[in-house]
């Protein structure tokens, strides 16, 4: 049986990894760049006072991404935030492989369209390793949101992780994929 591949890992296989290896002068295939993985995050303060909260950021993440989230507890004990070690304080998914792919696909080509007031992402949200993080303030620009059942409008942290060696190489890698990085 032949494994599943998605769109996107094709046109990555078949047109990104030759125009990479054009571009910077790859000798080899395995030098190419490529994303590892991405991580998707949510937590927010109202976690402290309704534990339920968690609970709902957790069914949409699961909605938007297809895979079960994991909860994140607080590692301390912070009493000005009234919060204790243990308590449950956000979710977090990491996507790999087709998923990933997937996932990408979606968020560039029917997400990011869907964002008020879109101009384009930052190119200054890059760290230095090749890795690329984006804060968005709204999870109703995934269609597998249902609008009506929306009880807040939460934001997410989501991070592409690649084996990039430096943030040019990462962000001519993403602007294959079509990601819209601003120049600035």
């Amino acid at each position: 049986m032949k494994a599943y591949k998605s769109r996107l890992q094709n046109v990555y296989e078949d047109q990104i990894v030759a125009d990479m290896q054009k571009q910077f002068g790859y000798k080899n295939v395995m030098q190419v760049p490529k994303i590892q993985k991405i991580i998707l995050n949510i937590s927010s303060k109202d976690c402290v006072v309704d534990s339920k909260v968690v609970d709902k950021a957790a069914e949409e993440l699961m909605l938007i991404t297809g895979q079960k989230p994991v909860i994140t507890k607080a590692k301390k004990s912070i009493a000005t935030f009234k919060l204790r070690e243990g308590m449950p304080i956000g979710c977090k998914v990491t996507l790999r492989k087709h998923m990933m792919y997937d996932f990408i696909d979606r968020f560039v080509n029917i997400a990011l369209p869907r964002v008020k007031d879109f101009r384009g992402l930052s190119s200054k949200t890059f760290d230095g390793n090749g890795n690329y993080a984006i804060g968005l303030k709204e999870q109703i620009i995934f269609p597998e949101i249902n609008y009506d059942k929306v009880d807040k409008i939460r934001g997410m942290d989501i991070v592409f992780v690649t084996n990039a060696k430096t943030d040019e190489e990462a962000r001519a890698l993403l602007k294959m994929f079509n990601f819209p990085i601003n120049n600035n």
